[in-house]
């Protein structure tokens, strides 16, 4: 912002011109300074107070380049209009490459006045829009520096969130884990160590989110491979030893990823369960891309569609696969040429986008 009455500092030896010009500037708003040379003009320059300067070139002791050079040395120093008698354009040039901001040419009757007061008042303009500037940008980087900070709190919070949860939700698994082993009920046994199973899968996403650089997204081969090992670990011993995992590196979200994971787990304990009644056997787990879809396949070798619905079975695991399939609008689908039982899902890798109502629709 340009002040009402700006001040400035006129630096010339020729006293009588200095007069000149300070009759002439106050006359068109102006307060007038005078020094009589380059360390009188720095001496009263550092008192404050100046808006603008305008400097002459031929002067004892400092000349005006020096001067100049001095002056754009001191941090957001007011803007500078060379004032000389010379013709020279090379001293034009050389004052304006050092940083002037303008330039004119004096005469010593003083006609050159209100050419000075037009270029003091462009000075002014310039230097009130780079300051302007300046700001404007200070105020970007100061936002983007608190935009970072908070987004790094906010990631740092989120990891935490999913540390305690996934935290928590092993202390459930663990607890249904001991409850199934103090059973003595095969139902009762068999229902515990499924809902432990699937707890594990929610929380295996959580771990998987609070140790990866990643927060938006899991990688199913590494989220898979966990949840496999944690069944491996929890349920009816040597009968999951032949589980295997076949997982191209894909990135999914976490929501997309715990559907992923409690399917896989439910078609995992039922093969467990239902596949090999005579022992145990193997199952596969495979997760492919296909192009802008995902493909699972969970398969075993066993006794496939010939065997009759076993009377344990609640319908329950079904039912949550069928739910899960749903959220992630997937497909599913037996392999008629397997010989045992393999279970297809394929779905989208990120989710579908909801078509818009109709305008007639929207207004109704």
């Amino acid at each position: 912002m340009i002040p009402a009455t700006p001040t400035l500092l006129y630096i010339d030896d020729d006293a009588g011109l200095a007069r000149l010009v300070e009759r002439g500037l106050t006359r068109a708003g102006f307060k007038v300074v005078h020094a009589a040379g380059g360390e009188q003009g720095l001496a009263r320059l550092a008192q404050g107070g100046i808006d603008a300067i305008a400097l002459d070139q031929y002067m004892p002791g400092l000349d005006g380049l020096e001067t100049l050079e001095r002056i754009l040395a001191i941090p957001g120093a007011p803007p500078v209009v060379f004032v000389t008698a010379s013709q020279d354009s090379a001293i034009a040039v050389t004052a304006l490459k050092a940083g002037a901001a303008d330039y004119l040419v004096k005469d010593v009757q003083g006609e050159f006045i209100p050419l000075l007061q037009v270029a003091v008042n462009g000075a002014l303009r310039q230097a009130a829009m780079q300051r302007a500037r300046d700001e404007a940008e200070a105020e970007v980087h100061a936002s983007r520096d608190r935009y970072a900070a908070l987004a790094a709190e906010r990631e740092v919070l989120l990891r935490e969130v999913n540390h305690r949860v996934g935290n928590s939700l092993q202390i459930i698994a663990s607890l249904l884990h001991l409850q199934a082993n103090s059973a003595t009920q095969d139902d009762v046994k068999a229902a515990l160590t499924n809902a432990m199973g699937r707890v594990a899968a929610v929380a295996q996403v959580h771990r998987r989110l609070y140790t990866s650089h990643d927060l938006k997204s899991v990688l199913l081969n590494q989220y898979l491979e966990a949840l496999l090992e944690d069944l491996r670990r929890s349920a009816e011993g040597n009968k999951m030893s032949r589980l295997t995992l076949k997982a191209e590196p894909i990135e999914i979200d976490p929501d997309r990823a715990v559907a992923i994971g409690i399917i896989v787990n439910e078609l995992v304990m039922n093969a467990v369960k239902y596949a090999y009644p005579d022992g145990a056997g193997p199952i596969h787990v495979e997760l492919a891309s296909d192009g802008d879809d995902i493909v699972l396949a969970i398969a075993d070798d066993g006794v496939g569609l010939n065997v009759k619905t076993d009377p344990r079975s609640t319908g329950m695991g079904q039912r949550i696969v069928s739910a899960m399939a749903s959220k992630l609008e997937a497909d599913v689908e037996r392999d008629p040429a397997h010989s045992g039982t393999r279970i297809m899902l394929r779905f989208s890798r990120v989710n579908k986008l909801v078509a818009p109502k109709s305008a007639s629709a929207a207004a109704s």
